[in-house]
């Protein structure tokens, strides 16, 4: 059995973020690994293990595609070539798909056309070109927020997953950035430097919580007043239903409170924020709170079948931060976007800025425009992410973008949602193989996403063995002791809950980067662990005057 880690050693580990906690435990995990025959199994990390293939496909295909018209306009035997001309550039696409049916992803790009040049206002050789320019990325972005045609083919796949089908994407712009981590970065920079946000602004921040969100507020150039939001609801059988109080929800009625950060679903426990909970935030906006700021991060959307984001609900309020990273197994493509509409609070909240604050930034954006009062946020976020002084260098990379409408594509043409539907299957899958074995019961929920699993071993000590196991378990033993043996004994990583805002002693698994089998043993490892608690209690019982 493994030593209990110290007091002293739990106080100064606590204070890390959990990501760097997992450091630790990876090597720990390694190490048992190399000593024994158990499989190393690191589900502390998000990263999924799949990958989109078709859009994938279609992407290198449509590589070739842009090589050859490269090659067109000027073609060395240095192995120099020129860059794709826009002239007759349609023509020669659908001679292309013409010639080469069985190309992969070739489908995907023949669809993906018929469907753009549907469009009334969508010019053939204009679509074509931003498509074999884009690929070979030998230009800046321009425009420099998102591409015109990648944008209207993100913007309504992500319309569409956010909001519906009965929502008009039109209304909204789109910022396309380096993954949502860059996205969380820009917001909270581009905020801060418009004076929406202030130093000791109070701020509200829906928990548990992807921890960077814990982290940021706190940074000297931010240092929010930050109210922390539980999702500590509990059902009639007293188990965790991940929810928030409607009632604490209520209390950003009062006016001190500038914006409140959610991941909805949420990274950890990965559920959809309820009914109740949204119509209580709806209440205090509509009636109460009207320049409440609402920044959601829905990444885990796709993974809820009808999710609905805050935008939804509250378009002129909300920011929306979308990555493609998890739903396409794309995190290494680091590519999300930015969405507002286009009528939204915080441009009226710059509009109405003090004369004083007016002058500054019309200091600061001076360089980039002559009337800084019709500067959007939503721009200001583009000048921001390059220090302004960069603004014509700024944007996602052209590859990077292509990628994104043809993601985009895939799942807005794929009628039947035939990919949706495996992926939820996968981690539906793997999610029942962990819970039926860890001895725990898992309720059917329609809001569970399951991209992560929380597990507080404190309901089920509760409610298996009483208050005084509970008791005599959080006496003799601290939070972190739980992710540090599973790590020494079995090889296993997971994130200790308390890093993510959350219960304490609860433990974080993601379902997304080991093989379906995997989550067996994934299983039976944490209720080994739990097992050998319930074991030196029971000894403890035996032997009064033993810890």
């Amino acid at each position: 059995m493994t030593d209990n880690i110290d007091n002293n050693q739990e106080n100064k580990i606590s204070e890390l973020s959990p990501f760097e906690i997992k450091n630790e435990l990876i090597s720990l995990a390694k190490e048992k690994f190399k000593k024994s025959t158990l499989t190393y199994l690191n589900a502390g990390r998000g990263n999924p293990n799949w990958i989109a293939t078709e859009a994938r496909e279609a992407f290198f295909t449509l590589g070739q595609f842009g090589l050859n018209e490269c090659r067109l306009s000027y073609n060395s035997q240095a192995g120099i070539a020129g860059i794709p001309h826009k002239n007759g550039i349609a023509l020669r696409f659908e001679k292309f798909i013409k010639d080469n049916p069985s190309l992969p992803g070739i489908d995907l790009l023949n669809r993906t056309y018929q469907y753009m040049i549907s469009k009334p206002d969508c010019d053939a050789d204009e679509l074509v070109h931003e498509w074999a320019d884009g690929i070979m990325g030998d230009q800046y972005p321009i425009p420099d927020r998102i591409l015109k045609y990648t944008e209207i083919l993100s913007r309504e796949y992500i319309s569409k997953e956010m909001c519906g089908v009965d929502y008009d994407p039109s209304l909204f712009d789109l910022f396309a950035t380096e993954g949502s981590t860059a996205g969380m970065c820009y917001v909270f920079d581009s905020l801060a430097k418009n004076f929406i946000l202030n130093q000791n602004d109070s701020v509200a921040l829906l928990v548990p919580v992807f921890a960077p969100y814990l982290e940021i507020p706190k940074l000297e150039y931010y240092n929010y007043n930050i109210f922390y939001i539980y999702a500590d609801t509990k059902d009639s059988d007293g188990l965790r239903t991940w929810q928030y109080d409607p009632a604490d929800i209520e209390k950003l009625r009062d006016n001190k409170y500038k914006a409140v950060y959610v991941i909805n679903p949420s990274n950890p426990p990965s559920y959809e924020m309820n009914r109740a909970c949204v119509d209580a935030l709806v209440d205090v906006v509509k009636n109460y709170n009207k320049n409440l700021i609402i920044i959601t991060d829905d990444v885990y959307g796709t993974y809820v079948p009808g999710f609905r984001s805050l935008i939804s609900d509250l378009p002129y309020n909300t920011i929306c931060l979308y990555s493609f990273s998890k739903y396409f197994g794309a995190t290494g493509w680091r590519i999300a976007s930015i969405m507002m509409s286009k009528k939204n609070i915080i441009d009226e909240m710059i509009f109405n800025l003090p004369t004083d604050k007016k002058q500054r930034l019309q200091k600061r954006y001076e360089s980039i425009t002559i009337d800084c009062n019709t500067l959007k946020f939503i721009d200001r976020l583009v000048a921001d992410s390059r220090l302004v002084a960069l603004n014509h260098t700024a944007g996602l990379s052209l590859p990077q973008q292509i990628q994104m409408s043809l993601f985009s594509a895939s799942s807005l043409l794929d009628k039947k949602d035939i990919y949706r539907s495996q992926m939820i299957q996968i981690i539906k899958g793997r999610l029942l193989k962990l819970w039926n074995n860890t001895g725990f019961t898992l309720k059917p929920d329609p809001l569970r996403a399951g991209y992560y699993s929380e597990i507080d071993l404190i309901i089920w000590g509760q409610k298996l063995y009483g208050q005084d196991f509970v008791d005599y378990f959080t006496k003799n033993y601290n939070p972190l002791d739980i992710t540090f043996r599973l790590a020494r004994e079995t090889g296993l990583v997971v994130l200790n809950g308390g890093g993510f805002n959350g219960p304490k002693w609860s433990i974080r698994v993601s379902l997304a980067n080991q093989i379906d089998e995997d989550y067996i043993a994934i299983g039976q490892y944490i209720l080994k662990v739990f097992d050998e608690y319930v074991a030196s209690w029971n000894e403890s019982k035996k032997n009064p005057t033993k810890p």
